[in-house]
């Protein structure tokens, strides 16, 4: 027994439809965006969007790595002024071996984030459209009533 969608709740999902709709129209008309998509690495991100999406999650959750490993280097490079230059190089590859091991652990994060993403999303769809899909109310010939349907004491007659 699913409750009846009210009429705001109604509303407001065509309201959120809407906004979302003039967003993703005004990012598909930047004209960067366009040149972009239309570059070969565009076009096979357009063809892959499961590819897509751990790029995009991999560049999001790496960046603070990639910004703490730019600051060691230009703290280094400032240490290396001061007449530190053995232990510049020191630091730099063992921070870059560990910015190597943190990345590579963020590949496998981000594919597992995306992979549960992409779960995710066809299992709600896939219980939206059970739970709001329409349901015939018309008897079956043998008179009994389809699926998601009672008879009622009216004759043939089938209701939710």
């Amino acid at each position: 027994m699913a409750k009846e969608e009210t009429p705001s709740t109604s509303k407001d999902f065509e309201e959120l439809q809407r906004k979302l709709s003039l967003l993703i129209e005004s990012i598909q008309n930047n004209s960067k965006m366009v040149a972009f998509l239309k570059s070969p690495v565009g076009q096979y991100l357009d063809r892959h969007p499961f590819v897509a999406l751990t790029l995009l999650v991999f560049i999001a959750v790496s960046a603070v790595p990639v910004g703490f490993f730019l600051l060691l280097v230009m703290l280094t490079s400032l240490a290396a002024f001061v007449g530190v230059v053995l232990l510049e190089g020191l630091v730099i590859f063992v921070g870059g071996f560990s910015l190597l091991c943190v990345l590579c652990g963020l590949g496998f994060v981000s594919l597992a984030i995306s992979g549960t993403i992409i779960v995710s999303y066809v299992v709600v769809s896939s219980l939206v459209n059970y739970w709001f899909s329409p349901r015939p109310l018309t008897p079956n010939p043998s008179g009994d009533c389809q699926l998601a349907t009672k008879p009622t004491a009216s004759g043939g007659r089938c209701q939710e």
